[in-house]
C-alpha cells in the first residue's frame, strides 16, 4: 500500500471510530450516574487518543515518501491500541 492509499485508509477509520465514540457516549447516558462518569472518563481518554492519532496522521502527510514507513509503524501501533480500548469498551455496554 502506498503512502496516500495509506492515509486515506486511515482518515476513513477515524472517522468511523468517531462515529462509534457517539454510539458509545449515547449508550453511556443511559447508564447509572456512577457507571456514565466512568464511561465518559473512557470515551474522553479514546477522544484524546483519536486526536493523537489525526495528529500523527498529519505528520504523516508531512513526512517525505522514502521515509514514511516509520511513521506508518507508530500510527499501527496507536491504532491497535485504540482499536482494543474502543472494543473493551463496547463490550463493557453490552
Amino acid at each position: 500500500m502506498d503512502k496516500k492509499a495509506y492515509q486515506e485508509k486511515l482518515d476513513a477509520q477515524l472517522k468511523e471510530w468517531k462515529a462509534d465514540l457517539d454510539k458509545l457516549e449515547a449508550r453511556a447516558q443511559k447508564e447509572k450516574a456512577e457507571k456514565k462518569i466512568e464511561y465518559q472518563k473512557r470515551i474522553d481518554e479514546l477522544k484524546s487518543s483519536i486526536k493523537e492519532l489525526e495528529d500523527k496522521l498529519e505528520v504523516l502527510k508531512d513526512t517525505a515518501d522514502d521515509s514514511w514507513q516509520t511513521v506508518k509503524k507508530e500510527l499501527e501501533t496507536k491504532a491497535d491500541k485504540f482499536k482494543s480500548q474502543i472494543n473493551d469498551l463496547f463490550s463493557s455496554l453490552r
